[in-house]
């Protein structure tokens, strides 16, 4: 049934415009190895979701529960108008369209899409988090993005949540006596409060604050990106020939493994490496000079909610990815983490913030491959015609979800996101 939707999207988007006044480079030809490389990119061949040592309720049912529950919940700032899902909005692919995220203030960065990102074993731009919970409490504790602090945090679970909270990590600590605002932020006052806490009490709220990020990561280990008319294609009896794809976007396809060099980068199911790469993307105006992961890298060794941390359930041997981490250095200034392409094309503008409008821009850049504003680039130019630009967007936009047969995707692929409301008392 899902292909036939497919089929039916294909025509209703009119996904052959693109074809007009174009030479067709598409036909025989595929080695064993390009098919392949084809299939590697596919949905079908994404592995299980990883397991996360450093979260024990990881998988849990009721801690995905709990944590949709918080992920939704704006009392979670400082405004009380700001939730996780206020810049990760699902129906637009857990991002917000912004080139520069929006919470209580205005961030320095896009908001990344989440779907798919348990797979990653580092997060944000510039990998300073080793975990989706690590990640979930950045956000929370920023004065532009929630704006909040550890205390309020600790006393709205108390409030809302104390009965689906104890039945996954126990009981709460007594709050009755605790700050109502404190915590290690940049408000003044609050930081103050948090210093004239004892030691143990400090203690205390920091577990709640870290399962809060674990409950958060456990809901959004159930958000998959959703199936795409390539993957339809690759698993069509059509394969590899035109069918599910038209002739310009197998045309752009081979572009992207091939001559394009996409795939050195943009590689697997969910088209990205998860690594970190300067792409002479420049600098955007009025914006405080951002290191990329040279910052990164020294940040998420410091963060005490890593995978190494004591909030961590995770032994030492299992926290692979951060001890064998190749160090700060200058060769990761302004390298920025891969984005996955899947729905690439419905989520303008692109780069970390939001520095280029169009996907045709996007491409013109990596063609251009031009010099770094500072490190260096790893970009080489590469030599497109007008033709073979337009076949790669062509590609690239066979990426996203068909309109037309959005509310069948979401069901199979969306379900958990987007049911209807958490049972628990928002």
């Amino acid at each position: 049934m899902r292909r036939v939707l497919f089929a039916l999207a294909l025509v209703a988007a009119g996904a052959g415009a693109l074809a007009v006044g174009l030479p067709v480079l598409v036909g025989p030809g595929w080695s064993d190895e390009d098919l392949a490389l084809v299939r590697s990119l596919s949905l079908d061949a994404l592995p299980r979701t990883p397991a996360d040592p450093s979260n024990r309720v990881a998988d849990d049912p009721r801690a995905a529960e709990l944590g949709r529950g918080l992920f939704f919940d704006t009392r979670f700032s400082s405004t009380g108008d700001v939730a996780c899902a206020t810049c990760h909005l699902p129906e637009r692919q857990f991002q917000d369209d912004l080139p520069l995220a929006r919470g209580v203030g205005r961030t320095d960065r896009r908001t990344m899409p989440i779907a798919g990102m348990a797979h990653s074993p580092f997060l944000f731009w510039d990998g300073r988090k080793d975990s989706l919970w690590a990640q979930a409490l950045g956000p929370l504790e920023s004065p532009v993005e929630h704006g909040g602090d550890r205390t309020r945090y600790a006393h709205l679970v108390a409030e809302h949540y104390a009965e689906h909270y104890e039945a996954i990590f126990g009981p709460l600590p007594d709050l009755d006596l605790l700050p109502a605002h404190a915590g290690p932020v940049a408000e003044p006052t609050a930081t103050a409060a948090w210093d004239g806490m004892s030691e143990a009490d400090r203690e205390a709220v920091n577990v709640v604050f870290a399962n809060i990020g674990k409950a958060i990561a456990a809901f959004e280990r159930t958000i998959d990106p959703p199936e795409t008319r390539f993957d339809a294609w690759v698993g069509s009896p059509e394969f590899p020939e035109p069918g599910l794809l038209t002739e310009h976007e197998v045309a752009g396809l081979r572009l992207f493994i091939g001559e394009g060099q996409c795939i050195n980068c943009h590689n697997g199911p969910l088209l990205t490496d998860n690594h970190f790469h300067n792409t002479g993307i420049p600098a955007a105006p009025d914006l405080p000079e951002d290191r990329g992961r040279e910052a990164g890298a020294r940040l998420v060794r410091e963060d005490p909610f890593n995978c190494l941390g004591p909030y961590s359930d995770a032994d030492p041997s299992e926290c692979t990815e951060l001890r064998f981490m190749a160090p700060a250095s200058h060769e990761m200034l302004r390298a920025f983490k891969t984005p996955s392409l899947r729905g690439v094309a419905g989520r303008p503008p692109y780069m970390h913030a939001g520095q280029i409008g169009t996907l045709a821009d996007v491409i013109g850049h990596y063609a251009a491959a031009p010099h770094a504003p500072e490190g260096h680039s790893e970009l080489r130019p590469v030599d497109l015609n007008e033709a073979e630009r337009a076949q790669l967007e062509a590609f690239l936009r066979a990426l996203d979800e068909p309109t037309g047969v959005q509310t069948e995707l979401r069901q199979v692929t969306r379900t958990r996101a987007e049911q209807a409301p958490s049972p628990i008392d928002p």
